[in-house]
């Protein structure tokens, strides 16, 4: 018997690991992508993803990659996320480096569009988001997000 070959993003993401959400699977919500979407997910893994799991040497968690807008919506995401377009991702360590190293890779060293040290405690941010658009239009902004009860607070993140 002939195995399948899995779509893959990019070397160490798989399509499935980037559309895949327990929520949408939880609702019965479709998360496809469309070709667009895929391309835009390949430039992103290209430019941060791959270089950032190159340095920390050891596997890195895909939290999320691409989001349909009906799971966007169900989740309480941002109507303008970049999750939609498949140009952003969120990222949490797996024991090779911690997310604070993470982050600060990816500030000093990789071209990106946005990157939030998402609810750090003490420091460690819970997860990573980081954007991409294309070299010409990255903002490269670092910043921290951070939640008091309902309110959030976003800030500059020079030295998070």
């Amino acid at each position: 018997m002939k195995k399948l070959k899995m779509k893959k993003i990019s070397n160490h993401i798989s399509y499935k690991e980037a559309t895949n959400s327990n929520y949408a699977k939880q609702f019965g919500i479709e998360n496809k992508p469309s070709a667009e979407h895929i391309k835009n997910m390949e430039k992103l893994a290209e430019a941060v993803f791959e270089p950032l799991r190159k340095w920390v040497g050891k596997p890195i968690k895909v939290n999320s990659m691409y989001r349909s807008e009906a799971l966007n919506r169900g989740i309480g995401g941002s109507s303008v996320s970049s999750h939609l377009t498949g140009n952003a991702i969120d990222l949490t360590n797996m024991g090779g480096k911690s997310n604070k190293e993470m982050l600060h890779y990816i500030i000093e060293n990789l071209d990106y569009d946005q990157v939030i040290s998402e609810y750090p405690i003490d420091g460690e941010p819970q997860w990573i988001h980081v954007s991409y658009k294309n070299k010409k239009d990255n903002r490269k902004q670092a910043l921290e997000i951070k939640r008091k009860g309902k309110y959030y607070t976003y800030t500059g993140c020079k030295k998070c």
